[in-house]
């Protein structure tokens, strides 16, 4: 979709039509940056739109999976997703949950759904209703309190599971699994004919299996623990994974922070099977070509490491039309070239 239109799932067109010139002569819709610059990258598999900065902003798009990690301040893209997977409440990470739901429900969209930590469900409602105050009423919307291994349907085969993090509030992860029912291989390997599958199944007998692919996973903020050696996420295809320290002397800041330090990254880096990592949350300490210059140092003298990306390093001013909140135009860039 190069300079194409890109739309997050459940979005709606922009509403706007032509505008007449000085002659009038029609016009087509002015465009107006999107602001801040987004990072975008097109993956074999689906779109990541976002903006992350350590004690910032924290917000990841996929819109053809429908859903938001985290939700930041709420730049516009992230309104056309259903679902919000907020890792924990820091306000960073949390701070546009009313306005995401505010404006659903002025837009038109469906309410919004978010997944939470089981013990800030409480006071995310506490907050949606006492915004209630400001507003005259109390959104529509829908909190879903999440423990470790608890999982949610987001659409038919489409699962978000919650896994283990650590830091200094209550926090969980997410991976998104792909669940598929399989035929056995034994009854494959006999080519058996469809009426007769059918028969054993109204008999009772089970001819499939689960298979679940995890395609993504996100840890938002964490210290490393058994984070990313957990199954559904040394495994997802992509992995988006904080690293917010790179400088030598920052270890006793990530340490206080429960915050991933490159080194402690560049330890289990060999362990990951994931096909490619995006490194979100780097701290403003370190500006970002610092950090890669950190990183490709100690990255070479691993053998056979997975492929690594800084997530910010594809940033772009996005371009997106009048009206509601959908299209917005993106300039991608094949995998390895972001931003010197």
């Amino acid at each position: 979709m190069a300079n194409g239109e890109m739309k997050g799932a459940g979005a709606e067109g922009t509403g706007a039509g032509p505008v007449e010139g000085a002659r009038g002569k029609p016009q087509p819709p002015r465009e107006w940056p999107l602001l801040p610059g987004l990072a975008a990258i097109k993956t074999p598999y689906f779109h990541i739109v976002g903006y992350s900065v350590a004690g910032e902003e924290s917000v990841i798009q996929i819109p053809e999976l429908n859903l938001n990690f985290d939700i930041g301040k709420c730049p516009r893209p992230a309104l056309t997703a259903d679902f919000c997977l907020l890792t924990h409440g820091h306000i960073d990470h949390s701070a546009g949950i009313p306005y995401y739901l505010s404006q659903r429900f002025f837009q038109g969209m469906k309410p919004g759904t978010i997944l939470c930590p089981a013990k800030i469900a409480r006071p995310l409602s506490d907050i949606i209703h006492s915004w209630a105050g400001l507003e005259g009423k109390v959104t529509e919307h829908t909190i879903v309190p999440m423990q470790v291994g608890d999982e949610y349907e987001l659409r038919k085969g489409l699962i978000a599971r919650a896994f283990a993090t650590r830091h200094t509030v209550s926090s969980i992860g997410f991976s998104i699994i792909d669940r598929r029912e399989k035929l056995r291989a034994d009854l494959l390997e006999q080519n058996l004919p469809g009426h007769m599958l059918r028969k054993m199944k109204e008999a009772g007998e089970k001819i499939t299996y689960t298979l679940d692919v995890p395609l993504v996973a996100y840890t938002g903020d964490t210290s490393m623990g058994e984070t990313l050696l957990q199954p559904g996420v040394m495994d997802a295809k992509i992995l988006l994974t904080e690293c917010t320290f790179f400088e030598p002397d920052h270890t006793k800041r990530a340490r206080q922070g429960q915050h991933l330090h490159v080194r402690e990254l560049l330890e289990v880096l060999p362990q990951l099977k994931n096909e490619l990592i995006l490194l979100t949350h780097v701290s403003r300490r370190t500006h970002l070509k610092a950090a890669k210059r950190v990183f490709a140092e100690g990255l070479a003298k691993l053998t056979n490491p997975p492929k690594v990306e800084f997530f910010m390093d594809y940033q772009q001013r996005l371009m997106v039309k009048p009206g509601r909140a959908a299209p917005f135009t993106v300039e991608e860039k094949a995998l390895g070239e972001g931003a010197e």
